[in-house]
C-alpha cells in the first residue's frame, strides 16, 4: 500500500495561499479519482484509500498545521502500516521557479517546515516527496508572507495546469515507481 499526503495549513484563511499548493494537488487527484477524503477517528487528517492505477492506496491532507505535519503522517503511517519506500509527500518549494517540479526519493527538508516535522516524527528522510515550484518573491517580502500569500493573477492562470501536472506525476509514482517519475517530470521545461 501506498500513502500520498499533500502538505498544507488547515482552514479558509489559508485555502488558497502557496503554501497549500501540496493540499490543492491531493485534493485534485482525489477529485479525478472520485475519492472522498474523510475525518477519521484518532488520525489528525482527512484520508481516503482507494485503488489508483489498479494499487492500493491511502489519500491525506494533515488537518495539522504544516510544521506539524510530521503528527498526522506518523499517525497514517502506523494506522496503515506504510513503509517509508511507499511514502510520498506532495508540498510547495520556494526555490523551484514557478509551476516547475522536481521529485525525489529522500533528502533533507530544504528548509520546509512541513518536511523537517515529517523527517522528526519519523526519524528519517527515506521517503518520497514532490516539491511543486512557487518560486521566491520578487519584492522585499519575507518567505513567511510569500508562502502564506495567495497567487497572483498571471499564476492564477497557470494554476491547474500546474496541480494537473503533479497529480500526474503522483500517478506515474504509484504506477510505475521514484525513477520513471523522476525522469519524466524532473525536466525543466
Amino acid at each position: 500500500m501506498k500513502l500520498i499526503v499533500g502538505l498544507g495549513n488547515p482552514g479558509i484563511l489559508y485555502a488558497s495561499s502557496r503554501h497549500n499548493i501540496g493540499f490543492q494537488a491531493v485534493k485534485y487527484l482525489a477529485k479525478v479519482k472520485k475519492i472522498a477524503l474523510k475525518k477519521e477517528k484518532g488520525i489528525r487528517a482527512l484520508s481516503a484509500k482507494a485503488k489508483i492505477e489498479g494499487m492500493e492506496v491511502v489519500l491525506a491532507i494533515p488537518l495539522t498545521f504544516m510544521n506539524l505535519s510530521g503528527e498526522a503522517v506518523r499517525q497514517l503511517i502506523k494506522k496503515y502500516k506504510i513503509d517509508l519506500g511507499d511514502l510520498l509527500v506532495v508540498c510547495d518549494d520556494l526555490d523551484l521557479e514557478f509551476g516547475r517540479l522536481k521529485i525525489r526519493s529522500s533528502g533533507s527538508s530544504a528548509g520546509h517546515r512541513g518536511v523537517k516535522s515529517i523527517i522528526d516524527a519519523l526519524g528519517s528522510d527515506q521517503f518520497s516527496r514532490l516539491r511543486i515550484g512557487i518560486g521566491r518573491p520578487e519584492d522585499n517580502s519575507t518567505a513567511a508572507d510569500y508562502v502564506l500569500s495567495r497567487f497572483n493573477k498571471r499564476e492564477q492562470g497557470q494554476l491547474s495546469a500546474i496541480i494537473k501536472k503533479a497529480a500526474e506525476c503522483c500517478q506515474v509514482w504509484v504506477s510505475e515507481g521514484i525513477d520513471k517519475s523522476m525522469s519524466i517530470f524532473n525536466r525543466n521545461k
